[in-house]
């Protein structure tokens, strides 16, 4: 199997107890969950039994054909997910390291299902906050520079970069001097606690 993720979904689909338990966690209201990368890229491909992700795209070879590592900068579009709660509209730098990170969506209709219902959560963006197709703003092609996603409810996001990476001010190459020793993205993981109660 290509792709680290895919690897990882079909040893979870193909073995109906593992798929089983999968289902099971997915399907309870009392769950959630996140996917960067590798992660991304498993849980997209389990879509089939993720509730609320019909519209979510496979992952495939970036554009260039080459690993891209890099800083890149992503805007938080609003949405439900439980993670990104309080940063939409926020332009935030973001370190980027996969060869397999292009979204494919099934159709246009599907990307704009999604966009329709407020799922997709991330999307690469330029100098002046647009977003952005154009290599290295965007450094694997995705369609409108689209690079995270959560499901109807909000419970389940996926992205491609690694909030994990930079959630410390010092973990970034520069940053503004009001940071002090968190950045931006520990949001995303306080909304997390906020969330367990």
């Amino acid at each position: 199997v290509l792709g680290a993720g895919q690897g990882w979904a079909r040893s979870i689909l193909f073995n109906p107890r593992a798929r089983d338990a999968f289902e099971a966690f997915f399907s309870r209201s009392d769950t959630w969950g996140l996917g960067v990368c590798n992660g991304c890229q498993m849980m997209s491909a389990l879509k089939d039994i993720v509730p609320g992700a019909a519209h979510w795209p496979r992952f495939v070879r970036n554009e260039s054909e080459q690993f891209e590592a890099r800083f890149s900068m992503v805007e938080v579009l609003p949405s439900p997910s439980i993670l990104l709660q309080g940063m939409a509209g926020s332009h935030l730098p973001i370190a980027v390291a996969h060869g397999e990170g292009r979204a494919d969506f099934d159709s246009d209709s599907t990307i704009t299902a999604a966009s329709t219902n407020n799922t997709i959560t991330l999307r690469y963006v330029d100098h002046y906050g647009e977003a952005t197709e154009i290599y290295p703003l965007n450094p694997n092609g995705s369609p409108g520079g689209i690079t995270g996603l959560t499901t109807d409810d909000g419970r389940f996001t996926i992205m491609m970069p690694h909030p994990e990476r930079v959630f410390r001010g010092v973990q970034n190459s520069w940053h503004p001097d009001d940071w002090g020793e968190d950045g931006p993205w520990m949001r995303m993981f306080r909304n997390a606690r906020s969330h367990i109660g």
